[in-house]
């Protein structure tokens, strides 16, 4: 294992675990051309890909120059600086069964980097935002005594899984022993819901009324509120309990409208909007961005829309499709995210998703409609 990469990876975790990290510009600047240095001369097929472009160190000045990957290239190609035998765990792109997943290697090293990350971000987003759930910084202490639901399969059954690696994360931080995982496998080996530990787990015995955390996928979340629907059951989950629901749908349920999702939430779990929080992450990066209320007037939008933002270690860019460049304020583009955390794969992705320049976040639209670059295309891409 590259001992440069390793020592990147352990200041890294350093600084971003951190009780308030501070990464200014200047530091992100810093940090982000010293890894490109080091994987575009440990990771060959990233070296390849900016050899291609006309784009190797030190060409790029500033981070916004430093070439980005497109996602679907983490499908075709190897995209990490760690051999084979160095890999101790992979997490696929989700999708349906029939699509080839992207492949995200790690190692310990990057395991620790990648739950540094994902731990201080949410305890910052999805612990503090609700009043009386935790009132300082991420800590192993259970937070009030809240009880994590997780609408997904256990770690067992889905291994290659970065949001259910997230999930046991945060259920081993938390430390919370009433946790329960109520999803499993279909015949398929699809995700569905075990709709009795559901029940049960949104219930528990009268002497228990903690606050609940429900996680979940938007599908998981359409199957839930429509055998509610059909049994005609609705709760009445505990004061401050909270919902996070991510990622889209993948043909996997009917497709609902955000605002109409969340009101459905609110009417059968009796959790109120203020307290359903959205995440945006992917099996290629390391890092998660959270929504929150865009306040700004100037902005002229619906209370309904909301903004997502990246932890300090990560920047996320709106690229217009067209000009290849930054779009403006309110302006349409692609999301690009520059992930340090990514420290053994490629710190610069090129999502397929839309969204609406917000500040220093976004406004999430959803899924571009783009072809899939193959073989020697991903080269120039």
């Amino acid at each position: 294992m590259n001992p440069e990469l390793s020592n990147f990876a352990a200041r890294l975790r350093e600084l971003i675990s951190r009780r308030q990290p501070v990464v200014g510009d200047r530091l992100f600047n810093e940090l982000a051309l010293e890894l490109f240095a080091l994987q575009s001369q440990n990771n060959p097929v990233y070296r390849r890909i900016c050899e291609a472009r006309r784009l190797t160190p030190p060409a790029a000045g500033q981070w916004p120059q430093i070439p980005a990957v497109p996602a679907a290239a983490f499908k075709e190609l190897e995209l990490t600086s760690l051999a084979p035998g160095e890999r101790a765990a992979v997490f696929h792109s989700s999708g349906t069964t029939e699509q080839k997943p992207g492949r995200h290697f790690h190692n310990a090293a990057s395991l620790a980097v990648y739950e540094a990350s994902l731990w201080n971000w949410f305890g910052q987003n999805v612990l503090r935002s609700a009043d009386n759930l935790s009132a300082s910084a991420p800590s192993t202490r259970e937070p009030a005594g809240c009880i994590p639901v997780f609408l997904t399969p256990p770690p067992g059954q889905a291994p290659h899984s970065s949001l259910v690696h997230m999930f046991e994360t945060v259920r081993q931080k938390l430390g919370a022993a009433d946790s329960s995982f109520a999803g499993k496998l279909d015949e398929a080996g699809a995700w569905t819901l075990d709709f009795d530990a559901v029940l049960a787990a949104l219930k528990p015995p009268p002497a228990v009324r903690r606050p609940l955390l429900v996680f979940g996928t938007a599908f998981s979340f359409v199957h839930l509120l429509d055998f509610l629907a059909e049994k005609n059951l609705k709760f009445q989950l505990p004061e401050n309990s909270r919902v996070m629901e991510t990622g889209g749908y993948k043909n996997r349920s009917r497709t609902l409208p955000k605002t109409e999702l969340h009101a459905l939430i609110t009417k059968f779990l009796g959790v109120p909007r203020e307290n359903i929080l959205c995440e945006y992450g992917m099996s290629e990066l390391s890092s998660q961005a959270y929504d929150s209320a865009i306040q700004n007037s100037k902005f002229k939008i619906q209370n309904s829309e909301r903004q997502f933002r990246f932890p300090p270690w990560a920047r996320a860019q709106l690229i217009s499709p067209e000009t290849g460049r930054e779009v403006a304020e309110g302006e349409t583009g692609l999301i690009r995210v520059f992930d340090l955390a990514n420290v053994f794969s490629v710190a610069a992705v090129q999502t397929e998703d839309l969204g609406i320049r917000r500040g220093d976040g976004f406004e999430l639209i959803g899924r571009a409609q783009l072809a899939e670059p193959r073989g020697c295309s991903l080269m120039s891409a």
